[in-house]
């Protein structure tokens, strides 16, 4: 990676963690932006901000709230402030650097698009969808690609992240380990999906390839139904059997843990079309395969899940 000096804000969350360490093996100096006391920027400090972004070559943006939670107002506002507050400011603070990055990456989510069971969703002809979460998303991209600075904008449209010690794995794990690994729902949702390395390596190539601008798919080629995500996580985790969870017992058990059903039952047929046509080849493009080498690195028992 020929960049060598990189800010991340929502470094300590776990993509974060996962490229701060990438980016530090590649020889770039990190810095972070957050609200504790290691950043060395924080969020509210304009001047701060911009100290720490001038001279940087890429600016990756992960800050935001966890969505895995109830969608009360309260939880609500916080998910959609944490999002697009923190873009503008970077835009804010951009704009005040002296030499500002070549290239802004900031998080965004596939599941902008609408719930698709008939054909995937590219960056050219995908549809966007209606809701909450939409909406959100919809909402932070606008404020990256309205921010009034010339560099170079990639909206990161992320599938959802698999990866070892900790991400949105664990909470399959422990329903395959205490018997419920069957299909959730109807099972024929589609479930896209991607490896936390191929975030990394994702965000390299983009830095790597100039011409690439706008929302970025950031999916494998080889996406799963739900009922074929749970019986890979089942056989990955050595368990020949899981009962099937109905779409009612989803609803409340997502009200026991304080979450909600959309997270698991909503189709996302993401495609990453920009990445393959520019030429990016995935590290993990196969579920079972990449389940295999997250396994090899999971201890035993139940695994920790936030609560919302």
């Amino acid at each position: 990676m020929s960049a060598r000096t990189a800010v991340v804000a929502g470094a300590s969350g776990y993509i974060g963690q996962h490229l701060r360490r990438a980016l530090a093996a590649d020889g770039v100096r990190v810095r972070t932006i957050g609200r504790g006391p290691a950043a060395d920027a924080r969020w509210g400090d304009e001047r701060g901000l911009a100290a720490v972004l001038d001279g940087a070559d890429l600016l990756v943006n992960l800050a935001g709230r966890s969505v895995s939670c109830r969608y009360t107002k309260r939880n609500a506002d916080e998910i959609l402030a944490s999002r697009t507050e923190t873009t503008a400011a970077l835009g804010r603070a951009l704009r005040r650097a002296g030499n500002s990055a070549a290239l802004w990456v900031n998080a965004s989510t596939g599941t902008i698009y609408r719930d698709a069971r008939d054909r995937p969703q590219d960056e050219a002809t995908g549809e966007l969808g209606a809701g909450f979460s939409v909406a959100v998303a919809r909402a932070w991209e606008h404020e990256l690609f309205a921010a009034p600075t010339p560099v170079r904008k990639v909206a990161l449209r992320m599938a959802i992240v698999l990866g070892p010690a900790g991400g949105a794995l664990n909470p399959f794990i422990d329903l395959a380990r205490v018997g419920l690994g069957g299909p959730m729902g109807p099972g024929r949702q589609v479930f896209s999906w991607v490896h936390v390395e191929d975030v990394v390596g994702a965000i390299r190539h983009l830095h790597d390839v100039p011409a690439i601008a706008g929302p970025v798919n950031v999916a494998t080629p080889e996406p799963v139904t739900n009922a074929e995500l749970m019986a890979a996580v089942r056989g990955a985790f050595g368990r020949r059997y899981g009962l099937p969870l109905p779409a009612a017992l989803l609803e409340l058990g997502a009200r026991v843990i304080r979450t909600e059903a959309e997270l698991v039952l909503k189709s996302r047929w993401v495609h990453p079309g920009v990445l393959l046509d520019s030429g990016y080849a995935f590290a993990h493009p196969g579920l079972p395969a990449a389940l295999d080498t997250i396994a090899a690195e999971t201890p035993r028992g139940l695994l920790p899940v936030p609560l919302g």
